[in-house]
């Protein structure tokens, strides 16, 4: 699957798992290289970009993220050696750090369905870091309790081993789902004719283009380190993510 325009077929949107794959470069600058295949998420949804090398001819150029633009960019390191376009290539993500956003977002997905079944609130901004993250709900009022009741909620979704499917929906039909969007603004574009949906099957489904793990026991422990008053009802959960 690419996405519109682009030349890039994204790997990583149908298989989570892949770490290593073989490429062929279509274009090459210090502004960042174009392949025609590429499992390098470019970030979005809060996560943050893969990061990785690309090997070819004996040389190793390091990734050091990648960005959205009219095609998928992978930024290479200062001063690393550019492939001309047309070389083959062997691209590699890093994979701890992958494995560790992945566990970090579904565990988010968690932390969201289950505040979003236990006290109705929606996100309204989220972040996140390997194993660190911290999400924004609606929530003018805190009951007795709440900071304990959600890790305790969490984990008991994490120790059902909830299988997480990805499917993806042509737009009309992905609205027709009840409570897709689980942000306060609907933050999928208008031009975007298939929707991505994340279903953490019997919790939480919504709209999401990240990367996951195939099962909640995949996520480890969440641990709520922190809740912050941001005004105007807004309540922030900051996470741990442990093994």
């Amino acid at each position: 699957m690419a996405e519109s325009g682009w030349r890039t077929h994204r790997l990583e949107l149908t298989d989570q798992t892949l770490r290593e794959w073989d490429a062929v470069v279509l274009e090459a600058s210090q502004d960042g290289i174009v392949l025609d295949r590429s499992a390098f998420y470019p970030g979005g949804g809060g996560q943050p970009p893969d990061e990785g090398v690309l090997l070819w001819g004996g040389v190793q150029t390091r990734i050091a993220g990648a960005r959205k633009g009219d095609d998928l960019y992978l930024i290479p390191a200062d001063g690393d050696p550019l492939p001309p376009p047309g070389t083959a290539v062997r691209g590699a993500i890093a994979d701890d750090r992958r494995t560790a956003l992945m566990r970090t977002h579904s565990g988010l997905h968690v932390l969201c369905g289950v505040v979003f079944r236990d006290y109705g609130a929606l996100v309204t901004g989220g972040n996140m870091e390997p194993l660190t993250a911290r999400m924004d709900f609606d929530l003018p009022e805190l009951p007795d309790g709440f900071r304990d009741a959600v890790e305790a909620a969490c984990n008991a979704e994490i120790v059902a081993d909830r299988r997480i499917d990805v499917r993806v929906l042509p737009r009309a039909e992905a609205f027709g789902l009840p409570d897709i969007i689980r942000t306060a603004t609907n933050l999928v574009p208008e031009d975007v004719a298939e929707v991505r949906i994340i279903d953490i099957v019997g919790l939480d489904q919504q709209a999401d283009g990240g990367t996951h793990v195939a099962s909640t026991k995949h996520i480890g422990r969440i641990e709520v380190a922190k809740i912050e008053n941001k005004g105007r009802g807004f309540r922030r959960l900051r996470i741990r993510i442990a093994d």
